[in-house]
């Protein structure tokens, strides 16, 4: 019998770190200073550590993510970006070891974070990893059992957004409350997005999603919910707050084509162009929320 060969290459590699779920990573930091510059509290240095944490949080998920449902063979069949270990492009302890680099690449620029403003942040940040790996990772994955989206609005919607905020600012608002609950609502429809379309895969293999758990119908229909919320929250902060940040409407163009999609019963594919008009629309509206915020 021949060795594997492997090879992949640096393109199959960034494509594995999925780069249409980076808005994940760099919306709630947006949020998060721009609830702080509101406060007038706004850090570069403590921006840049939070965009650092999220960012390698996210990509290290990712990879951890190829890796554990490769190796248990719920990524064989599925459509989307690649997935070095089910491809067999790279051997699964090289791509487990690039998410636990990316999980320390996160862990330092949170250490340094939580020293500079709040040493239980360090716990916080403790939390954030192990739920990083334990989505998919480990005996019993959270994320198997249809709690990914859940896991998802606290870790990237109301921890990343608010714990931005707090580093820099030292407080939390309601403006920032309602825009970690908008955020949180925003990356849990990227994630359902991506279990809508692994529904027909996920089931047979044991992969209990909410998808799965829901049906493909009341999937759907959840996935309008989340995407109509931060709307509400603009119009709500808009009154309360600052009427600038009515800005951010203007990335509704990018969520009603994708809501457009979803509910016309967009499959395979399709759901990609609709995973990445979603991560579109959501750094939009964040960017436009920080831009707005920073000028009240």
């Amino acid at each position: 019998m021949s060795a594997t060969t492997y090879s992949a290459t640096t393109r199959d590699w960034i494509q594995a770190a999925r780069p249409h779920t980076w808005p994940n990573a760099f919306a709630p930091v947006l949020a998060g200073t721009g609830a702080a510059l509101y406060q007038n509290s706004g850090k570069f240095f403590p921006f840049l550590l939070a965009l650092i944490v999220s960012w390698a949080l996210v990509i290290g998920v990712n990879y951890a993510n190829d890796y554990s449902d490769g190796i248990r063979g719920t990524d064989d069949e599925r459509t989307g970006p690649t997935r070095l270990t089910a491809s067999k492009l790279a051997r699964p302890a090289d791509v487990k070891k690039a998410a636990f680099i990316s999980f320390g690449v996160a862990g330092v620029a949170g250490l340094i974070l939580a020293l500079l403003s709040a040493w239980w942040l360090i716990l916080v940040g403790a939390v954030c990893l192990a739920g990083a790996w334990f989505y998919t990772g480990g005996k019993n994955p959270y994320g198997y059992k249809g709690l990914g989206e859940v896991a998802i609005f606290i870790f990237f919607g109301l921890i990343a957004v608010l714990g931005t905020e707090y580093t820099q600012a030292g407080a939390i608002s309601e403006v920032g409350i309602g825009l970690a609950i908008s955020v949180g609502a925003m990356s849990s429809a990227v994630n359902l997005t991506n279990n809508i379309r692994d529904i027909a895969t996920d089931k047979p293999a044991g992969k209990r999603t909410l998808a799965v758990i829901l049906g493909d119908s009341a999937s759907r229909k959840l996935y309008t919910v989340l995407l109509a919320i931060p709307y509400v929250v603009t119009f709500l902060v808009g009154i309360l707050a600052f009427p600038a940040t009515w800005i951010a409407f203007v990335s509704g163009y990018w969520t009603l084509k994708a809501l457009h999609r979803v509910n016309s019963g967009a499959r395979g594919g399709q759901l990609v162009t609709v995973l990445a008009l979603t991560g579109r629309a959501m750094a939009l509206w964040s960017g436009l929320m920080f831009i707005a915020l920073a000028l009240a």
